[in-house]
């Protein structure tokens, strides 16, 4: 007969509850063996829990089933993306198969719509000439070859005074001031007695006038030459001769055309020997210095060609040389002059004033990058190589020469490969934050 309490439990499981006739160790100790009885017992508690747990297999292998497809695609993906990572290095192994225990390059993927955001441009690695400016400031100063000063080598006193202010624009040869000198007003008279004596033993008829004339004028050319060396111009000298009368004052002249820099001569005053009395400069052609530090050195020159432009002559541009480059160094500025000559035939560059110099360098053909490329960590220098797909690999490369727009390299890349132009330190802090280096370890 049917159990009415065990046919309730088998009506939760697929298969009707039976009554199974139970004989051996289950008949003789039922108690082990809960929901059996021996007589008439059904399957009826154990067989609705194990058809439970067949269920619950069966919907959870179902799931799994449907969710295959997906499962395998992702891991295929996964694998794709780390195969595409490692590919520039796979590449490398199979073009050198010597270099297979080698570490491969790491990469970091920026994809399109990211570099797009970030703003990253490539630039390609090129070898092309290397032009350096050097931009600097100086300053118009007299040209020291051509400064001048008047003084006298005899005392006496300034009876007139011609040039009488400073900056007055005086012509060589142009009387600046007279000095009367009883010393020199001596020696004049010395050289006119002479003069006379020496005519008198030529109109002699002795025997030996001849050898007196001789001494004579031997003694007369010596008293010429001593006026010649008090600065008697020798058409001074000539006048004396003719009048025979000396001059009381001697007549300073100009020894050059300039500007009077300095007057030190007031009417009246005493003059002694070497004193000086007047500055002048002349302002035809005159000097620029211009300041160049010590790192631009090795690149200056002499004769290398120079820009000069002023502020208040925006419309103006001169042409130079260098001239010379002064052997000292200030050690306050750390800088070393170069010097540029320039006509002035107008006067329109006054001294003291100031001038941009500009002065092009060229270095010859080498590798070339971006200078904004290269991430400069004090000890080491990184850029970002383009291995395409939106990968980047960081490398380490080696730096020569800098200028503002570019920067050579010496070793690290080949021509023709591309880098991160811009948006680098987005790239290098990204890399960061995934533990991304080059070989070797990026130390910042």
């Amino acid at each position: 007969m049917r159990d009415p309490e065990n046919a309730a439990k088998g009506a939760c499981g697929v298969f009707p509850a039976q009554d199974y006739r139970i004989e051996g160790p289950r008949a003789e100790h039922p108690e082990r063996w809960p929901g059996w009885s021996s007589a008439g017992t059904s399957f009826a508690g154990p067989l609705c829990l194990k058809e439970k747990a067949m269920r619950r297999i069966a919907t959870v292998f179902l799931l799994m089933c449907a969710l295959l497809p997906s499962g395998l695609g992702a891991t295929a993906w996964a694998q794709g993306e780390h195969s595409g990572h490692q590919a520039p290095a796979q590449a490398v192994q199979a073009e050198s198969p010597e270099q297979g225990a080698e570490e491969m390059p790491p990469t970091i993927e920026i994809p399109p719509e990211k570099r797009q955001l970030i703003g990253v441009r490539t630039a390609q690695v090129t070898r092309e000439s290397l032009v350096r400016t050097i931009r600097t400031v100086g300053r118009i100063e007299y040209d020291e070859r051509r400064l001048a000063t008047v003084n006298t080598k005899f005392g006496g006193w300034i009876e007139k005074l011609h040039v009488d202010y400073t900056g007055r624009f005086v012509r060589k040869g142009e009387l600046m001031a007279e000095i009367y000198s009883p010393e020199l007003l001596a020696t004049q008279q010395e050289f006119l007695n002479l003069l006379r004596w020496s005519e008198a033993r030529k109109r002699e008829g002795s025997p030996w006038a001849e050898s007196l004339g001789r001494d004579a004028q031997a003694i007369l050319q010596a008293a010429r030459e001593r006026l010649r060396l008090w600065d008697m111009t020798e058409g001074q000298i000539q006048e004396l001769e003719r009048t025979g009368k000396p001059l009381r004052t001697i007549k300073i002249l100009s020894p050059v055309s300039g500007y009077v820099l300095q007057k030190m001569a007031v009417l009246g005053m005493r003059v002694m020997p070497g004193e000086k009395l007047f500055d002048l400069a002349d302002l035809s052609t005159v000097w620029i210095l211009a300041e160049v530090y010590e790192y631009e050195l090795p690149f200056v020159r002499v004769g290398m060609p120079a820009r000069v432009s002023l502020s208040y002559l925006p419309e103006t541009e001169f042409s130079s040389k260098i001239d010379y480059i002064y052997p000292t160094l200030s050690p306050e500025t750390r800088t070393a002059k170069v010097r540029l000559s320039l006509p002035n035939p107008k006067g329109s560059l006054k001294p003291q004033m100031f001038s941009n110099v500009e002065l092009k360098v060229d270095l010859g053909p080498m590798l070339l990058v971006p200078s904004e490329a290269v991430i400069d960590t004090g000890t080491r220098q990184i850029v970002y190589v383009d291995r395409g797909e939106g990968l980047f690999e960081p490398r380490e490369v080696k730096l020569g020469i800098r200028t503002q727009e570019m920067a050579e390299v010496l070793a690290g890349l080949r021509q023709g490969e591309r880098v991160a132009a811009s948006a680098a330190f987005l790239i290098d802090s990204e890399a960061q934050l995934k533990g991304v280096a080059p070989l070797g370890g990026h130390k910042h």
